[in-house]
């Protein structure tokens, strides 16, 4: 099947809802979700953000921006605590936070008459440790990218055709995700990462991460950006810029970014 192919059936898929809430992050994937909902349904359409402390103020502002070049409404649902199954850090930590998460979007969803809530994983979701992906099944969350097998390559391809904002958005996934399974999160450890990720990006890094192991800060950056730390100058300026967040020590991992690098203990 076509990457044209695939985005015809999409829309095919999308409009047989009859209307639909699209589970927004402000990422590469549900954004382009937004954009298909809203070519699909026009005002049947409403995208949905989660407002956490797992999910950073840039994300959010990505989000409204995103929102308004599509066309589509766009409603915030506040979640100001954390759960204690997700703060606990399990193994199974998005399992629970998704389940959460996604039935508060469907809560929402309801009390508008909407008849589907739609969320953005895609096929390249299926080769990492994803136990967020039962949550979905189990609330009957449809993932319509799954559904007619596109890729991370297909997204992007199509968002950049469309002129979404986020085409060529680094990868991202939430906060809690820098910190190691088994170690309590909390919302200072979250801001304090937050921070530190904020300084890695006005320093003009695109593709990074803040792993959170106590008071070390490991950094991890694209492959091809961690040349920009051969210079003493960037190392110390970064240094300092993650001890005044909070950290007391700032690492670098030697092999750069890794998806889902927190998940090689399991």
């Amino acid at each position: 099947m076509t990457i044209d192919e695939k985005y015809q059936r999409l829309l095919r898929v999308i409009a047989e809802q009859g209307s639909a809430a699209v589970a927004f992050s402000g990422g590469v994937d549900s954004s382009f979700l937004c954009h298909a909902a809203a070519a699909a349904l026009g005002k049947n359409a409403i995208a949905v953000t989660i407002v956490s402390p797992m999910l950073p103020g840039s994300e959010i502002r990505c989000a409204a921006a995103v929102a308004r070049h599509v066309g589509i409404e766009h409603i915030l649902i506040e979640e100001s605590e954390i759960d204690e199954a997700v703060a606990a850090n399990p193994k199974e930590r998005c399992y629970f936070c998704k389940k959460i998460e996604f039935g508060n979007i469907l809560k929402a969803a309801k009390a508008r008459g909407i008849a589907a809530v739609l969320d953005g994983s895609n096929m390249d979701d299926l080769g990492d440790y994803r136990p967020g992906l039962k949550a979905l099944e189990e609330l009957r969350i449809l993932s319509p990218l799954r559904m007619v097998e596109m890729t991370k390559s297909d997204i992007r391809e199509l968002s950049r055709r469309f002129n979404l904002p986020t085409w060529d958005k680094p990868a991202f996934a939430c906060l809690a995700s820098r910190i190691p399974y088994g170690e309590r999160i909390d919302r200072e450890k979250l801001s304090r990462i937050e921070k530190a990720e904020d300084a890695l990006r006005a320093a003009g890094f695109r593709q990074f991460r803040v792993r959170s192991h106590g008071n070390i800060a490991r950094i991890e950056v694209a492959p091809e950006e961690r040349r920009r730390f051969f210079s003493e100058t960037a190392m110390d300026e970064i240094s300092r810029s993650l001890k005044a967040c909070g950290f007391v020590y700032a690492a670098l991992e030697l092999e750069g970014y890794t998806m889902g690098s927190m998940n090689r203990v399991l």
